[in-house]
């Protein structure tokens, strides 16, 4: 059986009959995990190891997890910084910044492999232009090239525990106000007036980047459908101007940035007639029956196949991290590291 396009969630720390159900049904290729799945590191384990036992080959499993604001696994994890601390440190030595930021994630992506985790939906490379609801402090820096020179450290370190790394939102979600989980952001800049948000994917593309998640964002000077659901933006410019060949995930479909554009079903087919080889859908059971139930997305495409199939985790997991001076250097920089406190957003905002 191959993966199929839809990442869906499950509703607790253990798998239900209805969770088996869904995870076996040939559209579904993925899970992303979130806060209500997890109560520890020994059970969000054994949790990944039943949803691999679901199929063969195994679902990939899919995470929330940048650090500061955005961390669903917390207690017996590394309480890991925001991207802005780490752009200050850049800013301080830039040698020191670029080494710690590979190693947060390095240090991230380990301790998730440690607990049957394929990747993390990370890094954020938007731009901190110091008005969005949303990008804030997940943002490395407000420069194009210090965003662009961080990023690629971090998927470095992300690789160096063999975690494929995923850069978003594409094409720049840092220019607009609203926040696209409650509302439908509109930028209104034309394509070459945006040429420092899309900077940093330059960079990460040509250091061999797996994956792009697509923003729910309309540019109506570029095309009139949000960057997700957007031909023009996923196949045209992404993957034909910029030469991207990895995977690219939509944003969330079951948020308030998509639902204007028809029914479930029908976003569903605009993002993977765009280009999207994944399209989650989480936190809407409903949702993702009716897309089960209705959606006929044609022949599997290899190529799509064989990009999804990349985001699995390569090499063996790490033994004895906790042991490891590499992380025992990292925790100690990291509580060193001087931030901001951090705001609190709720498990879905991602």
């Amino acid at each position: 059986m191959s993966l199929g396009p839809l990442m869906v969630d499950i509703a607790g720390t253990e798998l239900t009959p209805d969770d088996i159900e869904i995870l076996a049904h040939p559209l579904v290729g993925s899970v992303l995990l979130f806060t209500r799945n997890y109560r520890n590191p020994e059970q969000v384990a054994a949790l990944t190891a039943a949803i691999r036992a679901v199929r063969t080959p195994h679902l990939l499993i899919a995470v929330d997890h940048e650090g500061g604001r955005v961390q669903r696994f917390r207690e017996g994890f590394t309480k890991l910084p925001a991207s802005r601390p780490l752009g200050r440190r850049f800013e301080e030595d830039r040698r020191d910044g670029l080494g710690l930021t590979r190693s947060v994630g390095w240090l991230m992506a380990s301790e998730l492999r440690n607990v049957g985790v394929d990747f993390s939906f990370a890094p954020c490379v938007d731009l901190d232009y110091g008005v969005s609801e949303i990008v804030g402090d997940r943002s490395f820096h407000r420069d194009p090239e210090t965003v662009a020179s961080l990023a690629a450290a971090y998927m470095l370190g992300m690789r160096d525990a063999g975690m494929a790394a995923t850069a978003k939102h594409f094409p720049g979600h840092g220019a607009v106000v609203a926040d696209s989980h409650v509302a439908l952001p509109v930028d209104r800049r034309h394509l070459v007036d945006m040429e420092g948000d899309i900077r940093p994917y330059r960079l990460l593309i040509e250091n061999n980047l797996a994956a792009v998640m697509a923003a729910h964002v309309v540019y109506p000077a570029v095309d009139s459908l949000p960057a997700s659901l957007s031909r023009r933006w996923i196949t045209d410019i992404l993957r034909g101007d910029l030469g991207f060949h990895g995977c690219v995930f939509a944003d969330d479909l079951s948020m308030a940035g998509a639902v204007a554009f028809g029914d479930v079903v029908e976003r569903a087919r605009l993002s993977l007639a765009a280009g999207c080889d994944v399209l989650p859908i989480c936190n809407d059971r409903a949702a993702v029956s009716t897309v089960l139930d209705h959606f006929k997305p044609g022949v599997a495409d290899a190529a799509s196949q064989a990009r999804i199939v990349r985001m699995r985790a390569r090499g063996a997991a790490p033994v004895a991290l906790t042991a490891d001076p590499h992380w025992l250097e990292t925790v100690q920089r990291i509580v060193n590291l001087s931030a901001a406190p951090p705001l609190v957003l709720t498990e879905e905002q991602s």
